[in-house]
């Protein structure tokens, strides 16, 4: 289950200083905040010879949110000169440019066009200096993640006939007609002569996938059946000529496999492995196994981090991005093919999203791109060596954050808890501030920086209100262990984290004791639901994309293969533990005034979840309020959507924190 989560973005270099029994790390910016549309750059990707860099990139609306009109730039490294591709649809008619990809040569880039509200995409290619856009192919489905060999085969994921955008959070098609129907199965396609060639079984679903440098076939992993709901259930596979050899099975499907990628001499695949609940959100261990088979190898045992990303370096290490509590780190782990401990080449509050170039012999140097933001620092394309980047773009300089940011950290139980306390701008008054806390979903994922942009988070701080951000247990950051301590106990040791974690931030900073809220999406909805059932500390909550009812949910969803890994059993088998963390079962002990909102194509956390939820506050008398979108998903979408839930999510804290 996703949230929509707080943009992630880089924070600068943070003290630590001791409050109490609470450790915090406290960034206080001088300047005063600007409300601006920002500049989002979607994807980065530098060319083999390391001399230009292709984004996609955009501004969001005023409601914040993705931007709905996307240009591809072409840059100089140095980003002295700039080329914008002209697309085929001008700016009046929407299209999307996506998954970019660098012809070997570094001559070339070529892309998927989509319009947005189509399943269809077409491919197109234009020279480096964005010069002689020419149409490749049209084709009736979707098509990403486009990728060259070496030797200049084209690559990309697709899927013929797509009834709906490929993602659990993307809005639903209409539940209608034979349920027992082959779904459009996501394949491995060659370009061959303006044609795709499949490369992978028509009954398979891959997720991911690598060439094999010599271009002889694939490694990916990938799951019979429905794409939605079964990436929980994926295996690690070889594809060559439409066929399919298991390489790697966790057993007993108690891991999620995420991100492979051959080492450049073709012998050994890597992946992350881990209890994942969102594809998408990774975090784990390590593994690499030998192409031709063999037995995995964990890397990283006892890893008390999560690897979020991983790839192979020019010289053959194997590199990953790595979440350390509240830092992120970029960590060499050598050849991959021994366990160490591996060596840190930076480390930062800040996030980091880039992509390394794949294969290629014309790495000459360790020059990376990457987007770099934090809580307080607008993101921006950064160019050099590892840890020592320079901005090469300065879209959103104006775009000013000036708001305190301390990160915690709290016993609860046998753990030491991380997360994130923000202060508005204006702490002058000597008055107590209400705090609302917002649970983050997943489970598996985490609050990392994230630039606090135009949107909901930003108004709340506006409005006076602390925010307090919490990675309980089941978050990713502090390892394996810690990532899977809420199995088979959904609200139970998790909420007792918040709790102290709220402890926590009333120690720290001037906050209301009496004026606290709470909200969050998809499991942080579950979460919203599950805590006002289980303490009146809350005076008002929002709920978005909640579940209510675990047991009614398993057969709602449109994910179900999550849910094993996470209960142990399927409800069928095991109802009683899906019952005891239903907050449906505590419903007569709400006392906290509740909004809840959701999708009404919802496949993640369907929207009968909230109208059960809804529907018994309202019958026992709890001030309450339930709000169902038309046409929206998992994931809120449209900018109507986003002002909506912004106005009715300020006026209900108004209305209850006054």
């Amino acid at each position: 289950m996703k949230i929509i989560h707080l943009p992630s973005l880089k924070l600068a270099i943070v003290l630590g200083a001791a409050i109490g029994s609470v450790n915090a790390a406290v960034l206080t910016p001088s300047s005063a905040s600007t409300s601006l549309p920002l500049h989002h750059y979607l994807s980065v990707h530098m060319s083999p010879n390391q001399q230009l860099i292709a984004s996609i990139e955009g501004d969001s609306s005023l409601s914040g949110g993705a931007p709905t009109i996307r240009d591809l730039i072409i840059r100089s490294a140095d980003g002295k000169n700039i080329s914008t591709v002209k697309l085929p649809c001008g700016r009046v008619k929407q299209c999307w440019p996506e998954s970019p990809a660098w012809t070997p040569d570094s001559g070339k880039i070529s892309f998927a066009l989509r319009t947005p509200g189509s399943h269809a995409r077409s491919l197109y290619q234009v020279n480096a200096d964005g010069s002689n856009l020419k149409k490749l192919l049209a084709f009736n489905g979707t098509i990403s993640d486009l990728l060259y060999s070496p030797t200049g085969q084209l690559a990309m994921l697709a899927t013929e006939n797509a009834t709906k955008e490929l993602g659990a959070v993307e809005a639903g098609a209409p539940i209608t007609g034979d349920m027992d129907a082959a779904p459009p199965e996501q394949r491995i396609a060659v370009l061959n002569k303006n044609e795709l060639q499949w490369a992978s079984p028509a009954t398979m679903f891959v997720y991911e996938y690598d060439w094999i440098p010599d271009g002889s076939g694939f490694v990916g992993t990938a799951a019979q059946g429905d794409g939605d709901k079964n990436w929980w259930i994926a295996q690690l596979y070889t594809f060559r000529a439409e066929q399919a050899q298991l390489l790697y099975s966790p057993a007993n499907h108690q891991q999620q496999l995420a991100n492979p990628v051959v080492s450049r001499d073709g012998k050994s695949v890597a992946f992350i492995a881990g209890i994942m609940s969102d594809f998408g959100s990774t975090g784990g261990d390590i593994y690499t196994i030998p192409v031709a088979g063999g037995t995995a190898l964990n890397v990283t045992p006892k890893l008390p981090s999560s690897a979020t990303s991983i790839a192979w370096s020019c010289n053959g290490n194997l590199l990953a991005n790595v979440l350390a509590g509240d830092q992120t780190q970029l960590v060499d782990f050598g050849n991959g093919i021994t366990t160490n401990g591996g060596t840190v080449l930076w480390h930062g509050q800040e996030s980091l999203h880039g992509e390394q170039t794949k294969h290629t012999d014309t790495c000459t140097s360790g020059i990376t791109a990457q987007v770099h933001e934090s809580f307080t620092q607008a993101p921006e394309i950064a160019v050099g060596e590892i840890g020592k980047w320079h901005n090469i773009t300065h879209a959103n300089e104006r775009n000013i954050s000036s708001y305190s940011v301390q990160s915690l950290s709290w016993k609860s139980d046998n753990f030491t808890v991380q997360g994130w306390l923000i202060l508005p701008d204006n702490l002058a008054s000597g008055k107590k501030l209400p705090m609302i806390t917002i649970v983050h979903g997943g489970p598996a994922a985490a609050v990392r920086p994230g630039f606090i942009e135009t949107g909901l988070t930003r108004s709340l701080l506006d409005k006076g209100y602390a925010l307090f951000l919490p990675n309980p247990r089941g978050s990713f950051g502090q390892g394996e262990q810690f990532a899977a301590s809420n199995v088979r106990d959904f609200g139970y040791g998790d909420l007792r984290d918040v709790m102290a974690g709220v402890d926590a931030a009333i120690a720290a900073a001037p906050i209301d004791p009496q004026r606290l809220g709470i909200m969050g999406h998809s499991y942080g909805g579950f979460m919203t639901m599950w805590a006002v059932t289980q303490t009146n500390r809350f005076k008002a909550a929002v709920a978005g994309a909640g579940i209510s009812n675990w047991q009614s949910y398993y057969g709602e969803n449109g994910i179900d293969e999550w849910l094993i890994p996470y209960f142990g059993a399927s409800v069928y088998d095991d109802p009683e533990v899906y019952a005891k963390s239903s907050p449906i079962n505590f419903i007569r002990q709400v006392r906290t005034p509740t909004l809840s909102l959701v999708g009404a194509a919802d496949l993640e956390c369907p929207a009968p979840q909230t109208q059960e939820f809804g529907h018994a506050l309202k019958a026992l008398g709890i001030p309450s309020s339930t709000i169902i979108y038309p046409g929206e998903g998992h994931a809120f979408r449209e900018p109507a959507t986003l002002v909506d839930r912004e106005k009715r999510t300020l006026a209900w804290f108004a209305q209850y924190l006054k």
